[in-house]
């Protein structure tokens, strides 16, 4: 299957669970999932920077038109696609990643470089929504535990995601 049928299944895929599945789970108002930012996350590594901004912008457009969230979704899914090359040069050894798949996983990073790579683009992402979400800091504790409940809840469907659906090659 070609690279760029597998990213518009993954995209629809991704966007239709958030939407209609993860988008409808509350626990006690502080964690929130999102699992669609893992199609920005799992973008092929060789896409040019302007690509992936724009993917990116699709991405949170697409979900805030389902949401209702007025850009909010758009503003942190840009801002993740701005950052990630910039991580994946930080975590990439001296000679970038050699590999036979050319886009970020488990496999294709290795289990803690990947880790490391979802977990800080995830709260990245979940900082800037949710700031922006509430525009203030009228209650930084409650604000605080809302972004690093939501970042684990949503690095771990990233990780289940990874171990059913990416087969090693």
């Amino acid at each position: 299957m070609s690279i760029l049928l597998r990213n518009i299944i993954r995209f629809a895929f991704l966007i239709l669970i958030q939407v209609f599945v993860l988008n409808e789970i509350l626990i006690g108002q502080l964690v929130s999932p999102y699992l669609y930012m893992l199609f920005i996350l799992a973008l092929p590594f060789n896409l040019p920077r302007p690509v992936v901004m724009l993917l990116g912008f699709l991405t949170g457009l697409t979900l805030d038109m389902f949401s209702n969230t007025m850009g909010v979704h758009a503003a942190a899914c840009v801002f993740v696609a701005y950052l990630r090359p910039f991580i994946i040069n930080v975590l990439s050894p001296q000679g970038g990643f050699e590999t036979t798949q050319k886009t970020p996983s488990m496999t294709s990073m290795g289990v803690s470089q990947f880790l490391i790579y979802a977990a800080v683009l995830v709260f990245l992402h979940h900082t800037l929504f949710f700031i922006l979400e509430v525009f203030g800091f009228g209650n930084p504790l409650y604000l605080m535990l809302k972004i690093i409940l939501s970042t684990a809840a949503s690095l771990f469907l990233i990780v289940l995601y990874e171990l059913l659906f990416f087969t090693k090659k």
